[in-house]
């Protein structure tokens, strides 16, 4: 077999093993594909290119690879074991979930809201305590019951800072690795 002829299938065996990993839609395969097809129609809509929807569905990969519990709802949109998460669209100054763009994120009663400095917008509403991934300077709306305290914790498990219910205010989510919202 001539060297040229060896090259050429080692770089075709090459491109083949490499493009699901190169594709901007490669780790949909473990999405049902009427899932694909509704968050596809979704960054279309949205008028994402296709390096931008490559993005997103990283950021969603990423989330799901730390959280087993999570699930992919919409493009942008996962639940988690706390609540959800909506995801920044990349190139885009407001976040808003793909699968229903022209409803504002709301934080809704009995809720506990954050918007971290990515803008991925985080709303809990069930009790627990959870791992927080969230960076940088962003704001919180504590809208839960009346006198409910969220708790925001350090690595080591020790509690940083709280915050009573009903309540709105900014914080660096750098040094907060654990949420308990109530």
């Amino acid at each position: 077999m001539s060297a040229r002829k060896t090259l050429a299938i080692t770089a075709a065996a090459a491109a083949l093993l490499a493009g699901p990993v190169l594709s901007a839609h490669a780790s949909t395969a473990t999405i049902p594909t009427a899932q694909q097809s509704a968050y596809g129609t979704q960054v279309r809509a949205a008028g994402l290119t296709d390096v931008q929807a490559g993005q997103l569905q990283q950021q969603v990969d990423a989330v799901l690879a730390k959280d087993p519990q999570a699930r992919q709802v919409s493009a942008n949109k996962l639940t988690t074991a706390g609540g959800s998460m909506v995801l920044a669209v990349p190139g885009r100054t407001e976040t808003r979930d793909l699968a229903a763009p022209d409803a504002a994120l709301a934080c809704n009663n009995g809720h506990l809201c954050i918007v971290d400095g990515r803008g991925v917008n985080y709303d809990y509403y069930r009790c627990g305590y959870y791992n927080f991934d969230g960076v940088g300077n962003g704001t919180f709306n504590n809208n839960q019951t009346s006198g409910t305290r969220a708790r925001f914790y350090n690595h080591d498990g020790s509690e940083r800072w709280s915050n009573v219910a009903k309540d709105t205010g900014t914080a660096n989510w750098d040094p907060v690795f654990h949420i308990r919202p109530c």
